[in-house]
């Protein structure tokens, strides 16, 4: 065999090679949320529904002929923890993330991959802080804290009409925010707040706090923060024959708060989104997910799901993973979604995203009420 037709041939298995090294290219999707700790319940919501996109783009025939691929993060809920996770990201060469879910852990991620390009959309940080920086790589499946609390807060004024309220939050970013929110609205609508207080996330024994809510004659309580603490706070307030009405967040909209707070759960008011595995346009996607013995009620599946579908959607729109250029194309376009059709402002925040007030039953179930 002659030198150039080796030469050829070689050259002919190089190009082999690369054409195979490109259909196997994969496009990494960092999914960064709690695996561990006490709320890697919300995590999972937005595991299932970010892998789940995945799979079907996938099925589908990927992004411009490229698979994508999950790469999951640990950041456990910790701010500090979400800043290794966030540099790990950025260290592993992955442009696009999908999370964080706690707004603080959200916003000290965000701050390094604006600055190292990544785009991030989360889908279940509310904080209105995390997106009033001016990032313009920084978008979220999800509504506001600032939209959310004035809901809640028009709800206890028009259908509960309480007389003396307790707001009580666990002193973190989205808890806090949240409590802060709908103090401030009930204030405005001359509705007698008593109590305005923090807890400590971790805390079981909650005596002295109901104590002060008994002697203040609470008879509403709204509470920021997650379902742990709330859990605790209304087992033990029927133990102590405390039984005002209590309120909450998604961040408490959890099976779970049965499980710790058992028939005390009973009657509990929770803002969400809307149930979107109850949409009947959603129903094969739903029936994927039951398939897979994965629970697509989570206030987070389907807001993940969307992130994903929207980064995909902009990568086809551009022609690769230019973050710059797909931010640019996800200001400018409106995406249909299971989520419905979505549309980000300047800030990259949705133009409009709806809660609605569900009652929560002993069983785990729910029913809307607003």
């Amino acid at each position: 065999m002659t030198t150039i037709k080796k030469h050829l041939i070689g050259l002919s298995v190089s190009a082999m090679m690369l054409g195979a090294a490109s259909a196997q290219a994969e496009i990494k999707i960092a999914l960064a949320g709690p695996v561990t700790g006490p709320v890697a319940q919300y995590g999972d919501m937005q595991f299932i529904g970010a892998k789940m996109a995945i799979e079907q783009i996938n099925k589908a025939g990927g992004v411009n002929g490229e698979q994508l691929e999950a790469v999951v993060y640990d950041d456990a809920c910790d701010p500090k923890q979400a800043t290794a996770v966030a540099n790990k990201v950025v260290n592993d060469g992955i442009q696009l993330v999908v999370g964080h879910l706690c707004s603080s852990s959200t916003e000290p991620a965000s701050d390094i991959y604006e600055d190292e390009g990544v785009l991030m959309i989360t889908a279940a940080s509310t904080s209105p802080t995390i997106t009033e920086k001016g990032y313009q790589l920084v978008f979220r499946t999800i509504g506001l804290d600032s939209l959310q609390g004035p809901f809640a807060a028009k709800h206890v004024v028009d259908a509960i009409k309480p007389q003396r309220v307790a707001v009580i939050h666990d002193k973190q970013q989205y808890g806090e925010g949240l409590a802060t929110s709908v103090k401030s609205e009930l204030d405005k609508a001359g509705v007698n707040v008593v109590m305005f207080e923090g807890v400590t996330s971790g805390d079981k024994d909650f005596s002295a706090l109901i104590g002060k809510l008994k002697k203040e004659n609470v008879d509403f309580v709204y509470y920021g923060g997650y379902h742990p603490e709330l859990g605790l706070i209304l087992r033990q307030s029927r133990e102590k024959g405390f039984n005002a009405k209590f309120m909450g967040p998604e961040g408490v909209g959890n099976p779970d708060i049965t499980a710790i707070a058992g028939e005390a759960s009973e009657g509990l008011l929770v803002t969400l989104p809307n149930s979107f595995d109850q949409d009947p346009k959603n129903a094969d996607l739903v029936a994927a997910f039951k398939a897979k013995n994965e629970d697509p009620s989570g206030a987070f599946v389907f807001p993940a799901y969307s992130a994903v579908q929207i980064m995909a959607d902009s990568i086809k729109a551009v022609g690769s993973v230019d973050t710059d250029a797909m931010a640019k194309h996800m200001r400018a376009t409106t995406f249909s979604t299971p989520t419905g059709d979505l549309a980000f402002d300047a800030k990259g925040d949705l133009k409009e995203f709806s809660f609605v007030v569900y009652e929560w039953h002993a069983d785990g179930s729910k029913t809307a009420v607003k």
